[in-house]
């Protein structure tokens, strides 16, 4: 009888064991498929990592992009400030719609990405990247700021726009959405506060859009809106350092517990802070100095103690 050869089987324990047990012609292969990954284009595998201690967050949805672009109603001629470009995901749209663009960007990292991106093209002439705290540094002249706004400094920003000189057409910005709301909350509801009294008298503010948060890179924690800011012009008519004093005051949380009557119900804090004696002397004296001379008699002069307690005194003017 004849013999019949034997087949070895392979122990497929031993290839899960060791999967990478192979031939050198499957090293070679690997080898070769691991060279034309590293062939890859760069942006694709090394994107730069945002540093979220400084409010990074990259928008990453091209359509966003868009539509905020077009909310700002850019000319040719228009001169455009930017604020975190980041990467450059906004600025190329930017200078592509507008005369020319002004970043100002803090990560010294991003300052490169952004240069890299307009390096060689056209675009690169109406670039100006200026590197810094855009809080510290002097704002050159433009005609329209968009900003995908780190969160950290939205309100300190949101200030020192409002109170820019010469007065720019319009602000299209992206706040963290509680931020955003604050912007346009009307008196009695629960995000009124300073900024929203400050911001509505001295611009118009719009809500134009909501972002969810998987637009960007990393998603935040929370959801962000659009909003565009209209400078009012003229201003109005208002001392803004002695009127934020006030305001600042009424806002000021430390007296939020105190009890307070039935005709102040919307105001919680501001009967309380108007009987406070270090405020009723300081705005009476202020009174006193702006609007009276040392000639009248003092029962003709402005009694602030007074009127506060008899809490029925309609100002004319």
């Amino acid at each position: 009888m004849p013999k019949t050869k034997r087949v070895r089987r392979s122990n497929p324990t031993a290839a899960s064991s060791a999967p990478y047990s192979l031939s050198s012609s499957s090293n070679t292969n690997d080898a070769s498929s691991s060279t034309s990954r590293s062939n890859k284009p760069e942006g694709a595998s090394n994107l730069v990592a945002p540093n979220t201690s400084l409010g990074q967050h990259f928008l990453k949805n091209p359509a966003v992009v868009t539509a905020i672009v077009a909310k700002a109603g850019l000319k040719p001629t228009d001169t455009v400030l930017e604020i975190g470009p980041g990467t450059g995901n906004m600025t190329i749209p930017l200078l592509q719609q507008s005369k020319n663009v002004v970043a100002i960007e803090y990560d010294t990292r991003m300052v490169r990405e952004v240069l890299k991106r307009v390096e060689g093209t056209s675009n690169e002439r109406k670039l100006q990247v200026i590197q810094g705290d855009a809080i510290k540094t002097r704002f050159p002249f433009f005609d329209v700021c968009v900003a995908n706004v780190p969160y950290q400094i939205s309100s300190a920003l949101v200030f020192k726009l409002l109170s820019h000189r010469p007065m720019f057409r319009c602000a299209v910005m992206m706040f963290q959405e509680e931020f955003a709301l604050r912007l346009t909350a009307r008196p009695g509801e629960a995000l009124y506060c300073r900024l929203s009294v400050n911001c509505q008298l001295l611009a118009k503010v719009d809500q134009l859009m909501k972002v969810g948060r998987n637009n960007f890179r990393p998603p935040p924690k929370v959801e962000s809106r659009v909003v565009r800011i209209e400078l009012r012009n003229p201003p109005p008519p208002v001392n803004f350092t002695e009127w934020d004093g006030m305001v600042r005051v009424h806002f000021s949380e430390t007296y939020s517990f105190v009890f307070f009557p039935p005709f102040l119900q919307s105001n919680s804090s501001m009967y309380y802070t108007l009987t406070i004696s270090s405020f009723l002397f300081e705005t009476n004296h202020r009174y006193t100095y702006y609007f009276y001379t040392p000639t009248q008699t003092h029962k003709h002069r402005f009694d602030c103690y007074s009127i506060v307690k008899t809490k029925h005194y309609v100002p004319s003017y």
